[in-house]
């Protein structure tokens, strides 16, 4: 019931359960129905390019590498290759890197990354593409980085709304949307930060509940890009929602306590402190 929950949310099928158009395209590609949403509707943020390398980067192994006996100098490596908006945009900083040094096999290893992995994504990457230009969709990108990085995360959050988790507090607790699940973010995530609304990829259990490969989003973006999931009157009561409906209501002009302020017209006579008789 979940898996249809999330095809219907992602337009995939219809309230029949029946394939839609979007959702046949999807089926055309060799990846999860979130990414293949992202990767379909990513041209409209004209970052087609980076959203086909990120997730070529999400379809293969760990890349990261920590031995032993290395592991102060894997950390610093990987510092130097971390985005700060999140693990997403650092994947294809890595990418791009390893393609800007010719899929060198020496460069991944003094930068502790996978050249195993890496090259496999090249090959999903290759894939994917043909399966773009079948169904003709455009491979572009925005000039401005700081646009584009804006961007990604916009269409990330087209496939992954159902993964959002909202800060509790101070403590660097997490409260995952809905399903109301605290976890914290997992000691590979790359964020130093801690915004208040992030997407995850991943919800792992160990000795306590994780989220990995995360990145920062707008709060303003989930129900910009996911309307019907994000609709107000079917979330449980709680601080997600609170804190959903004071976004609401700082883009409708309201203050915190939800009562718009009333606005006197200029030409209507405002009350004097001292009425003349």
């Amino acid at each position: 019931m979940r898996a249809l929950e999330l095809l219907n949310y992602l337009a995939a099928l219809d309230d029949e359960g029946e394939l839609t158009p979007l959702g046949s395209i999807m089926a055309e590609f060799p990846l999860d129905p979130q990414l293949a949403k992202i990767l379909i509707v990513s041209p409209e943020f004209k970052v087609s390019n980076e959203i086909l390398t990120i997730t070529a980067m999400l379809s293969v192994p760990n890349i990261w590498l920590r031995p032993p006996n290395q592991r102060a100098a894997a950390h610093q490596a990987k510092a130097m290759l971390t985005v700060p908006e999140g693990d997403h945009l650092t994947l294809l900083n890595v990418f791009n890197s390893y393609y800007q040094n010719k899929s060198d096999r020496n460069w991944a290893w003094n930068n502790f990354v996978s050249a195993r992995a890496l090259a496999q994504a090249e090959k999903v990457r290759a894939q994917l593409l043909r399966n773009m230009e079948k169904f003709e969709v455009d491979c572009i990108s925005l000039e401005d980085e700081q646009n584009r990085n804006t961007a990604i995360r916009q269409a990330l959050v087209c496939g992954f709304f159902m993964q959002i988790a909202h800060r509790e507090g101070e403590k660097g607790s997490y409260l995952t949307v809905k399903d109301n699940q605290v976890v914290a973010f997992h000691p590979s995530c790359g964020l130093n930060a801690q915004p208040e609304w992030v997407l995850f990829n991943e919800f792992v259990l160990t000795k306590r509940p994780y989220i990995r490969t995360v990145s920062e989003v707008q709060p303003e973006w989930l129900s910009q890009y996911a309307p019907v999931y994000f609709d107000l009157s079917t979330f449980p009561n709680g601080e997600t929602k609170k804190a959903l409906q004071r976004v609401a209501n700082k883009r409708r002009g309201y203050p915190e306590n939800g009562q718009k302020k009333r606005v006197v017209p200029t030409n209507e006579p405002r009350k004097s402190d001292n009425p003349v008789p």
